[in-house]
C-alpha cells in the first residue's frame, strides 16, 4: 500500500485511452486537473486528451517505459474480438501488473465486469475475473470496478441494441433475452473511475457500480425504440441457441461474429449490482436508462452533423 494518500493533481496513465470508455476517461482526467498519459499502439494516429505515450501490453519492456514515473494507472483493455482472448488477457494482465509493480505506482483502477461469483459465468465474465485476479495478486493496490452494460454512443453493447433497433421491424428473441441486467449510463461509469482515483478508502477494494434500473436485455430493446419513436414486435424463439444468435447478431448489425459470440454468451449471466458500497466513496444519483439512451442518440447524431476530416 502506498506510505502517502494520492493528493493533488497525479500523472495517470490510461491504458486502452483510445477506446470506447478510455477516451472519454481521458478528457474528464485532464479536465481535473491530472497529467494524463494515453497508451496507445500508434501514438502518431492518437488525437484524444492527454499526452500520448506508446505501449503495448503485449510488450512489457514498451510498458516499463509508459509507467515509468506515474502515480496511477487505469487498465481498460481486453482482446473480446479474438478467439484466444481469455489467454491472451491473462497475459497482458500478467505483463501491466509486473509492470506497475516496477514503477512502483499507488493504484491501478481496472473496470471488470458483473456476475455473481457461485454461477456458471460465461468465458467473457470469467476471464475478466481472471484479469482481476491477476492484476490484484501484482504489487500494485488494485482498485475494481464491475459493470454491466455501459450505454454511450460508441460501446459495442449499446451499438448492438441501437443497430437492432434501428434496423429490425420487429425482434425475433431467444430465451436469452430475458436476463436481467443493471445498464448504466457512460458518463456514469466515467465519474465512479475519476472519483476512486487517489481516493483512500477505494484502494484494495471491489465495487459494482450500475444505473437506477434492473431491466432485461428485451426491456432496454423495447425502451430504446420509444426514445426513437419506433414500434418493435417480438416474437419468441425459445430454441434460438447462443451460438446461433451470434450468427444473427453479426448478420444484422456490423459486430464480428467472434465479438457477438462472446457477448451473447455473457447474455445469459444475470448482471447486477447487489453490494452498493461505491456510494459511500464516490456519492451521486446515476442516469435513468431512457436518459442515457436520449445521450447516446444525440452525441451520434452530432458526430453526424460534423464536416468530414473533422
Amino acid at each position: 500500500m502506498p506510505d502517502t494518500p494520492l493528493d493533488g493533481p497525479l500523472t495517470v496513465l490510461v491504458a486502452g485511452a483510445s477506446g470506447f470508455i478510455g477516451s472519454h476517461l481521458c478528457e474528464r482526467l485532464t479536465e481535473a486537473g491530472h497529467t494524463v498519459r494515453a497508451m496507445t499502439r500508434h501514438p502518431d494516429n492518437y488525437d484524444g486528451a492527454g499526452t500520448p505515450v506508446e505501449g503495448d501490453v503485449a510488450d512489457p519492456a514498451s510498458l516499463r517505459d509508459a509507467l515509468a514515473g506515474a502515480d496511477a494507472a487505469y487498465y481498460l483493455v481486453h482482446s473480446l474480438g479474438s478467439d484466444d482472448f481469455e489467454e491472451k488477457d491473462a497475459e497482458a494482465a500478467r505483463n501491466f501488473a509486473a509492470a506497475a509493480g516496477q514503477a512502483d505506482l499507488r493504484q491501478v483502477i481496472y473496470l471488470g465486469g458483473l456476475g455473481r461469483e457461485d454461477e456458471d459465468l460465461s468465458p467473457h465474465l470469467r476471464s475478466r475475473r481472471q484479469v482481476e485476479k491477476i492484476l490484484a495478486d501484482g504489487p500494485a493496490p488494485v482498485t475494481v470496478l464491475r459493470a454491466a452494460v455501459v450505454v454511450g454512443h460508441g460501446g459495442i453493447s449499446w451499438e448492438i441494441t441501437r443497430q437492432l433497433v434501428e434496423h429490425l421491424p420487429l425482434m425475433i428473441t431467444p430465451r436469452w433475452v430475458d436476463t436481467r441486467t443493471q445498464p448504466i449510463a457512460l458518463p456514469d461509469v466515467v465519474r465512479y473511475l475519476v472519483g476512486v482515483l487517489g481516493h483512500p478508502d477505494a484502494l484494495g477494494r471491489t465495487f459494482e457500480v450500475g444505473g437506477p434500473e434492473v431491466l432485461r436485455y428485451v426491456d432496454m430493446l423495447q425502451q430504446a425504440a420509444q426514445v426513437e419513436r419506433k414500434r418493435l414486435p417480438r416474437i419468441r424463439v425459445p430454441l434460438l441457441t447462443p451460438r446461433l444468435s451470434s450468427y444473427w447478431l453479426a448478420f444484422v448489425t456490423d459486430v464480428d461474429i467472434p465479438t457477438a459470440r462472446n457477448l451473447v454468451d455473457s447474455m445469459t449471466n444475470e448482471v447486477v449490482v447487489t453490494d452498493h458500497a461505491i456510494h459511500d466513496v464516490v456519492p451521486g444519483p446515476t442516469l435513468p436508462y431512457r436518459e442515457a439512451v436520449a445521450q447516446a442518440l444525440a452525441e451520434r447524431r452530432a458526430e453526424e452533423r460534423q464536416p468530414a476530416g473533422r
